[in-house]
């Protein structure tokens, strides 16, 4: 029988973690990899970096539109995005399944591939995990880094007269979610086989593609703040306003190319919803959407004047509170928009 016809109950625990072991990356970092009671990962700088997140099925992805190396690429994607956003370096992963006993046993060796797939680049590897049968899939991933003997990029040292910077893309995953939720991307299951003029979109909420080497250097050009925009560019600007005790102006005019891209996929939605404007829903994932991973970092004025790190675009400026206390703007103006993603009221 072959994985698509074997399903997870089909294996005992050992028989399906011989089926996902071979397809994970090994790398330098790791002493002691999968197979003990727990992995040994060499830390040179002395300090290990450490965050997790969890994906959800129907809440975080739907098996109708994700295949297992689509959820695994995502979930390590977003992680890895994470230890990024400190100015750190990926070095393990460690990750938790639960999954229903139906559940096809290629789809959980695709979730392996797919982590392999985002991990193999970065230079980190999977180093373990656990196993649990469930009513549905939930994916947990704890990521660590190292810091090459850096300070870590907080959210809170961003200072008045910084530059405000963003690296990656702004509003593809959430148009993609979109088209995909509405109809309007049937037939577009799976990153490859997307086609036509959602397809980067598609992609792009399936497999985001976070700019994990802009963390570091980031870090190594002297930036005052950063995070990782997952939640949307207005909620997670006024994270880092808030933490810094600081207003973020953003300049959208500087924003006008981000809006103009997603503008095929605003075009594809309309065909559905016939009361979308094109433009206003374009500006809205960019400004509201999240799930691309981009970074945002604030610079001092003196390192933006020589320079930004390759892969950042100024889109704004630090500025003083003023009677509303810390906050995110736009143009001086407080954003017409939705802030962005709320995990308990989205």
């Amino acid at each position: 029988m072959t994985d698509s016809t074997v399903r997870v109950r089909d294996l005992d625990e050992s028989e399906l973690l011989a089926r996902i072991f071979p397809l994970l990356p090994t790398g330098d970092a790791v002493d002691v990899g999968p197979g003990d009671d727990a992995a040994v990962v060499r830390a040179p700088d002395g300090r290990v970096v450490v965050s997790t997140d969890v994906l959800v099925e129907d809440r975080h992805f739907r098996r109708s539109w994700s295949t297992g190396f689509d959820v695994g690429r995502r979930a390590a994607a977003q992680n890895l995005a994470d230890i990024a956003a400190m100015g750190a370096r990926p070095t393990s992963l460690v990750v938790s399944l639960v999954v229903p006993g139906d559940l096809p046993v290629d789809w959980v060796t695709g979730l392996a591939r797919g982590l392999a797939d985002a991990a193999t680049p970065a230079g980190a590897t999977v180093v373990g995990g656990d196993l649990s049968g469930g009513d549905e899939i939930v994916v947990a991933v704890t990521v660590h880094g190292d810091l090459d003997g850096r300070a870590p990029v907080l959210r809170s040292g961003a200072q008045p007269g910084d530059v405000v910077a963003h690296a990656g893309v702004l509003g593809r995953s959430a148009a993609g979610l979109a088209l995909l939720a509405s109809g309007a991307a049937s037939g577009q299951h799976g990153a490859p086989g997307a086609r036509g003029p959602v397809a980067p979109f598609v992609a792009a909420y399936l497999r985001p593609e976070p700019p994990l080497p802009g963390g570091p250097a980031a870090a190594a050009a002297g930036a005052s703040a950063m995070l990782d925009v997952s939640d949307g560019l207005l909620r997670d600007a006024g994270r880092l306003a808030r933490a810094s005790g600081v207003t973020v102006d953003l300049t959208g005019g500087r924003l006008s190319g981000d809006v103009s891209a997603l503008l095929p996929a605003a075009v594809e939605l309309a065909v559905v919803s016939e009361d979308v404007d094109g433009w206003q829903q374009a500006r809205r994932w960019v400004l509201s959407g999240g799930e691309d991973h981009g970074l945002l970092a604030t610079f001092p004025a003196e390192v933006a004047d020589h320079g930004l790190p390759a892969g950042f675009r100024e889109i704004g400026e630090v500025r003083t509170p003023v009677d509303d206390g810390p906050q995110v703007l736009l143009d001086g103006e407080e954003p017409d928009v939705p802030q962005g993603w709320d995990h308990f009221r989205s």
